[in-house]
């Protein structure tokens, strides 16, 4: 039995804080996209309400985008298919929330509203953090903070509609990339998450030309597992020569981005 704290018992000071600022500087920076949904559904024949109900309950970006682009391209004879493409990209919050159930911890309400709050941001700002409590922290502040800024701007983008002219001109389709971005450099320290990032986002951009939206991404997600969880390159030193800064309990994380 080892007498030094477990990194639960013994939180660094700030790190709550820093965990609030990462998911707030994610929520801003991810809401900001759903003006763009808003306007993209209004363009694709729904109505503000719709467009509004969709950010709502269905609260998944991914799924949104896919939702609205097929009906967009088909009308409303393509709804059988927009709902698939829909589901399919919310298959991987299923995941999301095995992973973050020993985070958001016991009780029917609180696993209830953390549900609705278990997207891919909320996700990956907890799992950046290194204590418990700041777990919690990140998860809860990206989650709550997204989905009241996403509803704020979808709304906005519904209203405001073509006034607006192509959401990509304002660099809009990038927020939300840039975001994982800045969550994802700082733990390419070591050799098998760069390498694994390196293979997802070729695999990513080959197949984007050729499949419809969503699937490459699911895709790559693939290769991540995979390399992950056989550990192929095993447990190399940090590439920065820095020290191990990860929690004990994310082993996987040894072989993910």
């Amino acid at each position: 039995m080892t007498l030094d704290p477990h990194f639960d018992d013994a939180p660094a000071p700030g790190e709550s804080r820093r965990a609030a600022r990462e998911g707030v500087g994610v929520a801003l920076a991810t809401s900001a996209y759903g003006i763009s949904f808003g306007a993209l559904a209004v363009a694709s024949g729904l109505d503000i309400w719709q467009t509004c109900v969709l950010s709502l309950f269905m609260f998944t970006g991914g799924s949104q985008f896919a939702f609205v682009g097929v009906i967009g391209a088909g009308g409303l004879a393509a709804a059988p298919a927009a709902i698939a493409s829909a589901s399919l990209l919310g298959i991987r919050n299923v995941a999301y929330g095995m992973r973050m159930s020993p985070v958001i911890g016991e009780g029917f309400w609180r696993r209830a509203a953390a549900a609705q709050f278990t997207i891919d941001e909320s996700t990956a700002v907890s799992l950046a953090q290194r204590t418990r409590h700041a777990r919690t922290v990140g998860f809860w502040v990206t989650g709550i903070g997204i989905y009241i800024g996403w509803n704020i701007s979808t709304l906005a983008g519904a209203l405001l509609g073509d006034v607006l002219g192509d959401p990509k001109a304002y660099g809009l389709d990038a927020a939300a990339a840039a975001a994982f971005l800045a969550l994802l450099w700082p733990r390419l320290k070591r050799l098998q998450p760069i390498v694994v990032g390196v293979a997802a986002a070729v695999v990513a951009t080959v197949l984007t030309p050729v499949m419809m939206p969503g699937l490459p991404v699911l895709l790559a997600a693939v290769v991540a597992i995979v390399v992950g969880w056989t550990n192929w390159l095993g447990r190399d030193e940090p590439v920065t020569g820095e020290g191990d800064l990860e929690p004990d309990d994310v082993p996987e994380r040894e072989g993910l981005p």
